[in-house]
């Protein structure tokens, strides 16, 4: 049981959500604006990507970047920045083999993935630990094991803690690999992603099996997508994990009611508060995962 959780709002995330959330944050002035309502409303840390303004369209561009950190850190309150660096790894496999990749495909190299690190300089970014199936068709995210060991180096050549994406169990135990060889430092920060086709699937049993699997020293945090976003919120903290909650994961906060990033931090503040815990601040934060403030 983890008493004190801190929670991760993911704010918007790399999906195709523009067109069904009619209040999904686009722009980096709404982007922003949503993780500061998030962060004063209980959220430690918050997880953004970025998209084009005019389309929604998920983008790598390195200035709308710089406007969402700086749109943050300027506002009138303490929260930790966590940018995405896992854009750049879809590829889709041609019918034949040898069309691939098929239009659509954005495959670039580790460098091109962390491009935006080196203006921005957020408190933490993600690393997507591994490959994946990522959904039916034709699409694997591509995460090779030296792709990922040159993210992790030029990751912590910037002074930035990784947060370390696992979405199978094969994920985490490269990221055991990884803290093995020095790559990564203590404590690690590692991220259980559940319910994601055809990563690893969303059940208690699932996220004890990660729970027991972590290298030592490991601060977790766990989420499970969509209607399971809820649940594994008190998922997460009975195992001792920390929590992640947002429109990224899930975009509703009732039955055919969208929701706001605010509204599902609250609705996790609550229950956490229900089972008997209290919820951790940015300066808990900093301190279990070992990161001084920006």
């Amino acid at each position: 049981m983890h008493w004190n959780p801190f929670i991760t709002c993911a704010v918007t995330g790399a999906g195709a959500s523009q067109g069904v959330h009619p209040e999904l944050p686009i722009t980096p002035e709404q982007i922003a604006n949503s993780a500061i309502d998030a962060a004063k409303a209980g959220a430690a840390i918050v997880h953004c990507h970025v998209r084009e303004p005019e389309t929604g369209v998920p983008s790598r561009r390195v200035d709308l970047y710089r406007d969402v950190v700086s749109r943050i850190r300027e506002a009138d309150v303490d929260v930790i920045v966590n940018l995405t660096t896992g854009m750049g790894g879809d590829l889709l496999v041609g019918p034949n083999g040898t069309d691939t990749p098929l239009p659509g495909s954005d495959l670039i190299g580790p460098d091109e993935r962390i491009a935006h690190l080196h203006d921005t300089l957020p408190d933490i970014c993600t690393l997507d630990c591994g490959s994946l199936n990522f959904g039916d068709g034709n699409m694997v995210y591509v995460g090779t094991p030296d792709y990922l060991r040159i993210g992790a180096e030029k990751i912590r050549a910037l002074g930035v803690k990784p947060e370390l994406e696992c979405f199978e169990l094969g994920h985490l135990w490269f990221v055991n690999k990884l803290v093995e060889e020095g790559l990564v430092d203590d404590p690690p920060f590692v991220q259980v992603c559940l319910g994601i086709p055809w990563g690893a699937p969303a059940t208690p049993r699932t996220m004890q099996t990660f729970a027991d699997s972590m290298p030592p020293n490991a601060v977790w945090s766990g989420f499970a997508i969509s209607r399971l976003e809820m649940p594994f919120v008190a998922q997460a903290m009975l195992l001792g994990g920390n929590v992640r909650v947002g429109l990224e994961d899930n975009l509703y906060i009732s039955k055919g009611e969208f929701a706001s990033n605010a509204q599902l931090v609250e609705r996790a503040v609550t229950i956490i508060e229900s089972l008997g815990g209290t919820v951790a601040g940015p300066d808990v934060a900093r301190e279990r995962l070992g990161i001084a403030k920006r």
